[in-house]
C-alpha cells in the first residue's frame, strides 16, 4: 500500500502530458509539437517529459490510444443509454446523426484526425491507429447487432468509415453534415 500514492502520481503525470500532447496537437497539429509546448501545456518539467516518454513516437502513441480508449467508453455510454429502448434501424441512425451534431467544433476533435494522418506517415504510429479504429469496429459491431442486423462484423468499417468521414467534412466545412439518411442508405444497401 505504501507505494500507491506514488503510482498515482506517476499514472496523473502521464495524463497530464497525454493530455496536454492532445491539445497541442489538435492547435498546432503534429508539425506544432514541441516539448516546450507540451510542457507547458502539462506543467511538468522537460525532465519529467522525457523520463515517461523518450521518443516523439512513444508519446503520440500513447496519446492516440488514450483518446481511443476514451472516446469509444463515452459512445459505449451513449449506445447503453438507448439500449433497453429498442430502437428501430431508422431510430439509431437518427440518434447517430443527433450525436455527432452535439460534437463540439474544437482542438479536441482535431487531434484525432492529425494524429491519424501522422500513423500515414510513421509507421510507428499504425498499430495505434489499428487499435483505434478496432475499438470503433467493435463497438459499430455491438450496435448493428443489437439492431439485429445480418453480419454486423462485415458492415461495422463501412458504417465506421462513413461516419468517420462525415465527421471530417463537418470538421473541415464547419457545416452539419446529415447522417442518418447516408447511414440508411448503407445499411440498407439489399
Amino acid at each position: 500500500m505504501a507505494g500507491t500514492p506514488a503510482r498515482a502520481g506517476v499514472v496523473n503525470t502521464r495524463d497530464a502530458i497525454l493530455r496536454a500532447t492532445l491539445r497541442v496537437v489538435g492547435e498546432q497539429g503534429v508539425g506544432g509539437l514541441t516539448n516546450r509546448r507540451i510542457v507547458a501545456a502539462a506543467g511538468v518539467s522537460l525532465g519529467t517529459l522525457t523520463y515517461h516518454f523518450p521518443s516523439q513516437t512513444e508519446l503520440l502513441r500513447e496519446a492516440m490510444l488514450l483518446f481511443a480508449e476514451e472516446e469509444t467508453a463515452k459512445l459505449a455510454t451513449i449506445v447503453d443509454g438507448y439500449r433497453a429502448d429498442d430502437l428501430s434501424l431508422e431510430q439509431a441512425a437518427t440518434v447517430v446523426e443527433q450525436v455527432i451534431e452535439q460534437l463540439p467544433f474544437g482542438t479536441d476533435e482535431l487531434a484525432p484526425h492529425e494524429l491519424y494522418l501522422q500513423a500515414a506517415r510513421d509507421p510507428g504510429l499504425r498499430e495505434a491507429s489499428r487499435r483505434c479504429f478496432a475499438a470503433y469496429d467493435e463497438l459499430a459491431t455491438t450496435i448493428l447487432g443489437a439492431l439485429g442486423l445480418p453480419d454486423p462484423a462485415r458492415l461495422a468499417a463501412p458504417v465506421v468509415a462513413l461516419i468517420a468521414g462525415l465527421q471530417l467534412r463537418r470538421l473541415a466545412t464547419g457545416a452539419d453534415v446529415p447522417a442518418a439518411e447516408p447511414l440508411m442508405m448503407l445499411l440498407h444497401r439489399d
